[in-house]
């Protein structure tokens, strides 16, 4: 079975702008009103507004008219969202050090202790590695999408070695190695419901935060250093996180399927690491060095967002609650 390709319904509002945003969306499109004001950008209502209107470039809603990708009123009331978004980020973060510090950081050897993957690892119930999943399909059941839009913007080396990193993500030409199809298998493993946006109302707005912020860096040519900033940053930490995810999965006697998605980023990012260092990140700044801050930017802004996932999951599973906002959506019986 492959992933679904049918477009999912729009999710359940959470707050009076994304109420608004919705209601507008099932009409045909034309001219949107004001959304509602949001306090915090960093909440439910704010995260699934903006989540909303950025899945209108990537499959849609079954129930909005695709007319509403592009329009004027539409794009506006994003722009406020985004705007929002981006200060909270540089306030939250403060003065970002340069991108070779970032990474030296992230290279830095670890045992997992205080991860996320280091908890399932050592102590993991099947409940919690579900949640996991559920939380994290928003970004992987389109791995390698948001990323994709950098590949025009960049130019040279670059682009080159970007290239061939996506081409694995996609599978290197073969459809059953597409890293979303290996992790909708996974989740069927663990028995999830696989369907594209299935685990979206469960999901808390921590998740949705962390592919938003992929989503406005690859949208907005402007932010395009910012975008393989965050990028090199999934691809530095993803192979050791990935090697403890699969002790973790493994030691729940499931079949090949519920790791085999983990187990083929242990081998293919420890390579992409190098690659995204060296070929990407070093190819950009040769070309455009006044991309630095970007770059820095993106590198902090996606551990900002990760680490808020990271510390909501691991302060639920510690107190033995549900992270989730309901319960995560199973494979039909």
């Amino acid at each position: 079975m492959g992933i679904a390709s049918n477009k999912p319904h729009l999710p359940r509002a959470r707050g009076p702008a994304s109420e608004a945003l919705a209601a507008a969306l099932r009409a045909e499109p034309g001219p949107l009103p004001d959304l509602p004001a949001v306090p915090d950008v960093l909440c439910d209502d704010a995260q699934l507004a903006l989540y909303i209107c950025y899945e209108l470039h990537y499959r849609g809603f079954r129930d909005v008219d695709d007319g509403w990708e592009w329009n004027p009123d539409l794009l506006a009331r994003r722009a406020v969202l985004e705007r929002a978004f981006l200060d909270r980020l540089r306030a939250e973060l403060g003065a970002v050090p340069d991108s070779t510090a970032q990474v030296s950081r992230l290279l830095a050897p670890s045992d997992g202790e205080g991860s996320t993957s280091g908890f399932l690892r050592d102590e993991g119930q099947r409940w919690q590695i579900q949640e996991y999943l559920a939380a994290r399909s928003l970004y992987h059941l389109k791995e390698a999408d948001p990323q994709s839009w950098a590949i025009p913007r960049t130019h040279g080396d670059a682009q080159s070695v970007l290239v061939a990193l996506q081409y694995d993500e996609y599978g290197g030409g073969r459809p059953e190695r597409v890293h979303a199809k290996l992790f909708a298998d996974m989740m069927r493993a663990w028995g999830l419901d696989a369907a594209y946006g299935a685990q979206v109302d469960a999901a808390p707005w921590q998740a949705m935060a962390v592919v938003n912020l992929m989503s406005l860096f690859g949208l907005h040519r402007a932010h395009r250093g910012a975008l393989l900033g965050q990028f090199a940053r999934v691809e530095i930490a993803s192979s050791p996180s990935s090697a403890r995810l699969v002790e973790a999965f493994k030691r729940h006697d499931v079949a090949e399927a519920g790791y085999r998605f983990y187990d083929e980023h242990v081998e293919a990012d420890a390579v992409h690491e190098q690659l995204v260092r060296r070929g990407v990140l070093d190819g950009l700044l040769r070309d455009e060095p006044h991309l630095e801050a970007d770059v820095a930017f993106g590198l902090a802004a996606s551990g900002f967002t990760e680490t808020a996932l990271g510390n909501l999951l691991l302060e639920s599973w510690k107190a033995e609650r549900s992270a989730l906002r309901a319960n995560p959506s199973l494979v039909a019986s």
